[in-house]
């Protein structure tokens, strides 16, 4: 089944255009990158999955439900925000900042959004969140403030905030560059086991080797346009493109 289908996704900042008719279908439990060099319209088109960005064209339908708007016949209307928000509970983001509340545990900031979002019950949500710290590798921190953690811990926490609200997809951006390189392969670890156990992912990231080793499929974007795409290790390794040939060989070195 198709978790996301875009549909001629337009996006300008201006006279920028950002996004230029991108059509991409992901399917259930499906990893897919999307790689291509700085300003290509990577992250705008993840922030329009879950319409923190609106597209000026175009549609995105996950799940099933269209994001940010209900159909009337061929009328498109704008959700208000409250449903917006609903619709976003199901669609986890990463983001290159942690942006933790820094007056808050570990365990805090993951339990934080089932209470007040979804009014679970807290001895629920305390018992889940525990369990997404040790999934996460962090279960001795519950109780560390974010200043008191690594970036790379931090960047889990994260995760384990994300995940709390038991989304089905996850959209991961550029996850790890804010990082120390040491620190990359903890966040990166995390990210394949959630992929080991059947997660939808879409991952923005520079990190070619694990776009190669976990995501089912690459896509390469440039100008706004995806400009080739399928398995991963053809389009790293053999891209058809001289546009993705020059990408991938300055990137390799």
């Amino acid at each position: 089944m198709t978790m996301v289908s875009a549909q001629k996704v337009r996006k300008s900042f201006g006279k920028n255009v950002v996004l230029n008719d991108i059509s991409l279908e992901v399917e259930r439990g499906e990893v897919v990158c999307i790689l291509g060099p700085s300003g290509s319209g990577k992250s705008t088109f993840l922030r329009c999955i879950n319409h923190l960005e609106r597209p000026d064209g175009g549609r995105i339908v996950v799940d099933g439900e269209t994001i940010g708007y209900r159909q009337e016949g061929n009328v498109l209307h704008e959700l208000p925000e409250s449903a917006l928000t609903a619709q976003r509970r199901s669609i986890g983001m990463v983001f290159q900042r942690f942006n933790l509340f820094p007056h808050m545990t570990a365990l805090e900031n993951i339990t934080c959004g089932p209470l007040w979002v979804q009014r679970a019950k807290a001895a629920d949500v305390r018992r889940e969140a525990a369990e997404l710290l040790e999934l996460v590798g962090l279960e001795e921190k519950a109780d560390a403030y974010p200043g008191q953690l690594s970036g790379g811990q931090q960047q889990r926490v994260a995760i384990a905030r994300a995940l709390a609200l038991k989304p089905k997809l996850m959209l991961f951006d550029e996850p790890t560059s804010a990082l120390d390189p040491e620190l990359v392969g903890e966040v990166l670890a995390v990210m394949r086991r959630l992929a080991a156990e059947g997660m939808t992912m879409i991952v923005v990231t520079h990190e070619m080797g694990f776009a190669r080793e976990v995501s089912n499929r690459v896509i390469f974007m440039d100008g706004g346009e995806i400009v080739e795409q399928g398995p991963s290790h053809e389009v790293i390794d053999n891209p058809s493109t001289e546009r993705a040939r020059a990408f991938f060989a300055a990137v390799s070195h």
